[in-house]
This record gives structure tokens, sequence and C-alpha cells, in this order.
């Protein structure tokens, strides 16, 4: 079992990195943020880059994982994000991967900007782009005509550190089909629930089942619920246990306090 720290990309963007360090230090095996623009604006939250604070802790750290759960990739043109990842695998000597979703809020993160906001849109868009970043991340030359992106002709230099290409995590909502069966086509999945909480183990095991990949390098990253021994998220399947918090009150410190107990904490 591996353990993960992740952050909603919210406030001082060097504090941020400070919590990847202290993860560091204090045994957690990756550090993730969140990947927002405007997350649900009656709460007036400091949104910053994940990616550019996540080059920042590259150069900081030298042993966690950094990424993000999850980049909507539905509202990033593919060979950006390529670019992006790419350049944090260089900088992190290998330790990048990307969690990727249809994104939330619809219209906070997307109808604000004129993106369409209808999921169903957004999935077509998602499924386009995804498959597009997978053949990018890998090197080498791409040619691509499709519906979303019409004409893609380039041979990205350099390509990633990790071979074949960094990890990409898939978050999936349990009650949609289609988003288990896209997770099961990459090389991990992170369950989102309704209501954001945790999965008791039972459920993971299901879900699991449902993703059909028995291969060892296969993740499971899992949101964890409190007092739940890790052992029993091992026994259903799980890989990853994450922790969080949603970014309210002192949110910050609270999770700094957690992090600095380590995972065993």
């Amino acid at each position: 079992m591996r353990f993960a720290v992740s952050a909603p990309n919210v406030g001082d963007p060097k504090a941020l990195v400070d919590l990847a360090v202290a993860a560091e230090r204090a045994g957690w095996d990756a550090f993730v943020l969140w990947d927002h623009l405007h997350l649900m604006r009656a709460l007036a939250l400091d949104l910053v880059d994940p990616w550019v604070v996540l080059g920042a802790a590259a150069h900081a750290t030298g042993r966690v994982r950094l990424g993000t759960v999850v980049t909507p990739v539905a509202r990033r043109r593919p060979w950006k994000l390529a670019k992006e990842v790419t350049t944090l695998d260089h900088l992190s000597d290998g330790r990048a991967l990307v969690g990727v979703g249809l994104g939330w809020p619809d219209d906070d993160d997307f109808g604000a900007f004129g993106e369409p906001a209808s999921g169903r849109v957004r999935a077509d868009v998602y499924d386009e782009a995804l498959d597009l970043l997978d053949r990018l991340l890998r090197g080498g030359p791409v040619r691509h005509a499709g519906a979303a992106f019409p004409h893609v002709d380039a041979d990205l230099r350099p390509a990633p550190v990790q071979r074949p290409r960094p990890p990409v995590w898939v978050a999936v909502m349990l009650a949609n089909d289609r988003t288990v069966a896209r997770a099961a086509r990459y090389d991990g999945v992170v369950p989102i629930t309704p209501d954001a909480q945790p999965l008791a183990p039972d459920a993971v095991a299901a879900l699991v089942a449902r993703i059909g990949r028995t291969d060892a390098g296969y993740d499971v990253v899992v949101p964890w619920a409190d007092g739940v021994d890790p052992d029993e998220y091992a026994a259903a399947g799980a890989t990853w246990l994450v922790q969080s918090t949603w970014p309210e009150g002192d949110w910050y410190a609270s999770l700094r306090d957690r992090v600095e107990r380590g995972p065993a904490g």
C-alpha cells in the first residue's frame, strides 16, 4: 500500500510547496493537487495553477510522486497538457503522474468561461482528448483528425523521462459505466462519490471487479476513510490511500498537521 496527500489548489502557492516538502519528510509516497479554475464562486477561494506549483515542488523534493487528481482534460488543449506533464517529469526526474477526469463544477469551472457545461458534450471531448494526450505523452510523431481536434500533426520533444509515459489515473463516478470503462484502458482508477465521501473496502472490492484489471501495475487510488485499517483496503484491491480535505475553515493547518503525522498518524 502507498499513501498520497491530495491538497486543494487553494491559497498561498509557497505554502503548498512547503506542504509537499512536509509530505516527503513524513513518509508519504505522493503529493497531488486539485485542478480547478473557479471552484464554486460563492466560496471566493483563491485558486492557483497546480502545474506551476508542482514544478516548484519538484525542485524542492526528491522522492514523492507529483501530479494532479484530477485535471479536467475536456477544458485543456491536449498538447499543452502533455507539455506540462512532460516538463514536470523532467523537473522531478521521472516522478510525474496525471489524474484525469470530466471536471466539476459544470457552471463555475466551465460555463463561466464559455466552455460547454453539458456533461454529455464534455465527455465526448474528454474521450478524444485523453486518447490524444496518451499518444502525445509517448513521444514520436502524432497525427490526428477528430471532431474536437480536427488537425494535429506534431512530434513533441523531449519525450517524458518515464517510459512509455507517466501514469494516467482516471477518475470514475461509480454509477457511470462509461467512466469505469474509460478507467480500465489506462493505468489507474480514482473513484469519486457524489457526496465526496470515502469508500468502504467492500465498495472498493466491487469497483475492482467491475474494472477487471488484474495486472500488478494497475493502481486503485482510494479516498481513505477515517478509522479503516489499510490492510482492509489492500485486501479489497486498493493500492493507494489518499488523505485530503475540503477547503473551508483553517483547512491548511488541519491538513498540515495530518501530513506531518505521516501515513501511520
